[in-house]
């Protein structure tokens, strides 16, 4: 056994239970050894996941740097990004449970996601300096983000669609999926292209929209219940916490909830339906399904908004995948799948998704792009320039750009 043996027995362990737990035990079981052995490489369970992220940023770029100087000298800029995210998406979709921890441990960790560049630069591959599309305003995404969580969201669906099936991917399924993301990033969602680029979103945004719908009888003690998940994350926000927010006894709780479950799909559900409402208050502004798409995306936003304990909570499930148990009302699905466009999606590489998938990759987007903005900027800060970008990215792909 050496530090690789550990390293790459983490990556597994840990990852099957998508690092809610990261115990040096685990992996002294999986290896079948005692947990002092493990200490002769590594002195604590932090200095393993510092191995663990090293050896990602090694093979991370020992797969990718190739393809990112083919790229670098592309005189074709849409080619070049084309070029690094068919790489990037075969990466991930090769290496799984590297995925799980990037995703979780990297991009879900501000330290380490600040830290990333560097080290990649250090490893060889500048990509602060030679990657073309990185640049982006103060406050709204940079083309190189959009296609980083797209793609991070087609991945997740590429494994989910996995599910049960043993041994690793075949080629066949590798390049298959890879097609699949390289047309979503071309085409997006295959819109009329002339009819996207004549909207008028200033317009649209000046001519006043909709109140966010009311806030319910149990609305104080569900945001209590955000508040403390926000704070905590989800798995160990406790009754006893929601209890000290809303000034109620824990005992008192129960009168409300029946368990943590209960307390938690009780205050999504109660989110979900408010933001279903609000956006289809807001696509009734319009008839032309361009610009139903577009209200409907800048509503959610903006309900975010204006609540950040929301948006943080959700940000903890775009990360970790939990599984709430937690039954989503299913019109939430029907918010973009109603929207009836001509000729959207008819294009080969368009994004043929469900209305459930569909859904969850926008509001996926969505979140990222708020949560993600600028460390001086506040949630409210985020200016509709930030929508009008993810808009046209969902809907043309960097055709759009």
């Amino acid at each position: 056994m050496n530090k690789t043996d550990i390293i790459e027995t983490a990556f597994q362990v840990w990852g099957r239970e998508l690092f809610k737990t990261t115990s040096l035990s685990q992996i002294a079981q999986a290896l079948g050894v005692t947990k002092p052995a493990l200490y002769r490489h590594f002195e604590s369970r932090g200095a393993l996941l510092d191995g663990m992220y090293g050896y990602y940023c090694d093979h991370y770029v020992g797969f990718m740097k190739a393809s990112y100087e083919k790229a670098v000298e592309s005189r074709d800029i849409n080619q070049g990004i084309l070029l690094m995210a068919r790489n990037f998406a075969e990466y991930y979709a090769r290496h799984k449970y590297i995925f799980i921890f990037s995703l979780i441990e990297v991009y879900g960790d501000k330290n380490r996601d600040k830290d990333i560049l560097r080290q990649f630069a250090i490893r060889g591959m500048d990509v602060k300096k030679h990657w073309f599309f990185l640049e982006a305003g103060d406050d709204h995404p940079s083309k190189a983000q959009l296609i980083v969580t797209a793609i991070f969201f087609l991945v997740t669906l590429f494994h989910k669609s996995r599910h049960g099936k043993t041994g690793e991917p075949t080629n066949e399924e590798i390049q298959q999926f890879i097609s699949f993301a390289e047309g979503v990033i071309s085409h997006g969602l295959g819109f009329d292209k002339n009819l996207v680029n004549a909207l008028d979103f200033e317009k649209l945004e000046k001519s006043g929209g909709h109140q966010i719908p009311p806030e319910g009888e149990n609305e104080g003690l569900l945001k209590a219940v955000a508040g403390a998940v926000a704070e905590a994350g989800p798995w160990n926000a406790s009754m006893d916490m929601v209890a000290q927010r809303s000034g109620l006894s824990k005992s008192g709780l129960y009168a409300h909830f029946k368990s943590k479950a209960d307390m938690l799909g009780q205050m999504f559900i109660a989110e979900f339906d408010r933001i279903v409402d609000y956006a289809e208050l807001e696509q009734s502004r319009s008839e032309l399904p361009e610009e139903q798409f577009y209200l409907a995306i800048a509503a959610i936003a903006n309900y975010l908004r204006s609540r950040p304990e929301i948006l943080i909570t959700l940000d903890w499930i775009r990360t970790r995948r939990l599984d709430l148990g937690v039954t989503v009302p299913p019109r939430i699905y029907r918010i973009f799948a109603d929207i009836k466009l001509e000729g959207a999606g008819e294009n080969p590489g368009g994004l043929a998704l469900s209305g459930e998938t569909l859904s969850q990759w926008i509001l996926f987007l969505v979140v990222n792009t708020l949560m993600r903005r600028p460390e001086r900027f506040s949630f409210s800060d985020v200016s509709n320039t930030s929508f009008q970008i993810l808009y046209k990215f969902i809907v043309l792909g960097i055709e759009g750009w």
